[in-house]
């Protein structure tokens, strides 16, 4: 059963209790805690703790003592009074909330209490009994303004915790900073940029499950008018969001965002890896350019894991995913830095690294330039081979596993396949400047991948079909974050892709793969009703097909290290 989460405000509300046990003490702490207002109803004869009697004590918790001493011996009538009786004024009395925690015997009771609940449209939480709530509590983590919640819908509540546990183990410690920091550079934009608050929601959702499909929205680096300046800084807080390592968050300010976007590099504070002249050192610097591979620790090689703990120092793309980054040792390790690359800003992030990198060198240390899949494969890695060998640094190469030849085959798809696909062609759908690049003409036995084009798919489709004969029932595959565990597939046809990323969002990186061979597995696989884990396009029909996560057998707790 899918359920609706949401945080509720609770303040100044409401609550009902209606019997006591072990849970009812939990329950009154967890309401207080959300400055509601419980009222607890039970037998004279009850012995509460010596916790909820104090809170009794302090006027914090109200009782009411119904006339029997058995509760099994309450009637429809009081109960509705209850209901009914004890609420707010603003709501004519009638209680926000009520939580049962009768014994399974008393199960007459307590759908009797759940029915006129119904009724009044108060929803009700049973304890131990899922048929009889309109919601249910998660087991929940706070810290600071950071809340977090896991919930199995009424299978267990032990479970619920043990998840949470799990989770919570992986997070930052310092998540409240990271929300606080967040918050405060959203602010500091609205107010300086005079943004509207249809502009700041642009690039974000509030719905974990959808991500706007504007996040990587098409931002020219040239002639761009006052009004679209103001916008990239909004959406380079999105995007940092979305791309930088959680534990980096917190460190973050608004003059990270005026670095980047300096006009004069030379008026750059200080690099943040700048040594004393004592630390020079006569060794000639090293320079490596290395593919982190798509996205999995699995699909690291060993020459770029060796090249990490050999570093000084780790320049890296920002889309390189966190489980890489926690590869880099912790204790004396090289530093990192997360290139500054953000909408209208790449060519400026470009040169700051660069810079970086070269003043490293100088200084005699060990420079990686750490690169999402290959450096090769549109990631100017023939740019900065021949920049650092003109500044008389030569360069190391490690390739690495392209997501364009990776996704794919996570996705099921054979690139090529006898009697469908002979050739495979790899494309970008952004060329120097923003411009739509050279697309190519359809050939139908080839398949073709495009990389950085989904930020303006609904742009490139007319052209292919067009001007570059493409059929429009061509099979396409969207693949997002490839081999990461919220990897996520979308299987459509060339004319309902625009569709289909408008509709569900975007969670990049992310390539689209086209032509034949994208249905040859997984189209067998439904016709044989072997199919797993596919859902139908949200209020689509079957215009398009969803499969969410993967899993790799080997993760980096069985990689050695050193």
């Amino acid at each position: 059963m899918a359920h609706l989460l949401a945080s509720l405000n609770s303040k100044d509300e409401v609550h009902l209790l209606i019997g006591y046990s072990n849970v009812t003490n939990l329950r009154i702490t967890s309401i207080i805690q959300a400055q509601a207002y419980p009222i607890l109803v039970l037998p004279q004869s009850t012995k509460l703790s010596p916790s909820i009697q104090s809170l009794v004590e302090e006027g914090k918790l109200k009782l009411v003592h119904h006339p029997d001493e058995e509760e099994e011996a309450i009637s429809n009538t009081q109960i509705h009074q209850y209901l009914t009786s004890l609420g707010r004024h603003e709501v004519d009395h009638v209680v926000d909330r009520v939580y049962v925690t009768l014994r399974q015997s008393q199960l007459a009771i307590k759908k009797q209490i759940y029915e006129q609940c119904r009724k009044l449209r108060t929803p009700i939480n049973t304890t131990d009994s899922p048929d009889l709530c309109t919601f249910t509590l998660l087991s929940t983590h706070t810290s600071g303004d950071f809340q977090m919640g896991v919930t199995t819908n009424g299978k267990g509540c032990k479970l619920a915790s043990r998840l949470k546990r799990e989770i919570v183990s992986h997070l930052p410690a310092n998540i409240d900073k990271i929300c606080d920091k967040v918050g405060q550079l959203r602010s500091q934009i609205q107010i300086q940029d005079q943004l509207s608050l249809d502009e700041m929601e642009m690039g974000e959702h509030d719905d974990d499950s959808v991500t706007n499909h504007k996040l990587n929205n098409l931002v020219y680096e040239f002639d761009q008018t006052q009004e679209e300046m103001k916008l990239r800084r909004n959406r380079w807080l999105s995007q940092i969001v979305e791309y930088y390592p959680l534990s980096k968050l917190a460190d973050l300010s608004i003059e990270d965002l005026k670095v980047a976007y300096k006009e004069d590099q030379s008026e750059q504070s200080q690099s943040p890896f700048s040594v004393s002249s004592s630390s020079l050192t006569k060794r000639k610097g090293q320079i490596a350019l290395v593919g982190s591979g798509p996205g999995s620790v699995s699909l690291l090689t060993l020459g770029a894991l060796q090249a990490i703990n050999q570093a000084d120092l780790i320049l890296a793309d920002k889309l390189v995913p966190q489980q890489v980054l926690d590869l880099i040792p912790k204790t004396h390790g090289p530093k990192l830095f997360i290139a500054r690359k953000f909408p209208g800003n790449a060519e400026k992030a470009q040169e700051e690294l660069l810079s970086l990198a070269l003043e490293a060198l100088k200084q005699g240390q060990s420079v990686i330039r750490l690169k999402q899949g290959d450096p090769y494969i549109f990631g100017r890695g023939g740019e900065e081979f021949k920049f650092f060998q003109q500044h008389g640094f030569e360069p190391t190469v490690i390739p690495g596993i392209s997501s364009a030849l990776a996704a794919p085959v996570l996705a099921q798809i054979p690139m090529t396949h006898r009697d469908v696909a002979d050739q495979v062609l790899i494309c970008t759908g952004t060329g120097r400047k923003g411009a739509v690049p050279n697309l190519p003409q359809f050939e139908p036995s080839r398949t073709t991948v495009f990389l950085m084009a989904l930020h303006r798919i609904v742009e490139l489709i007319p052209v292919l079909v067009d001007q570059r004969g493409w059929v429009p029932d061509l099979p396409v595959a969207i693949i997002e974050r490839a081999s990461c565990p919220d990897q996520r597939v979308i299987r459509t046809t060339l004319a309902k892709v625009g569709q289909a990323v408008e509709s569900l969002g975007s969670r990049p990186p992310g390539l689209l793969v086209t032509g034949y061979a994208c249905d040859v597995l997984v189209k067998q696989q439904q016709q044989q009703g072997q199919g797993q884990g596919q859902g139908q396009g949200q209020g689509q029909g079957q215009d398009w097909s969803v499969v969410e996560g993967f899993e790799f057998a080997l993760d980096k707790s069985k990689i050695l290290l050193g």
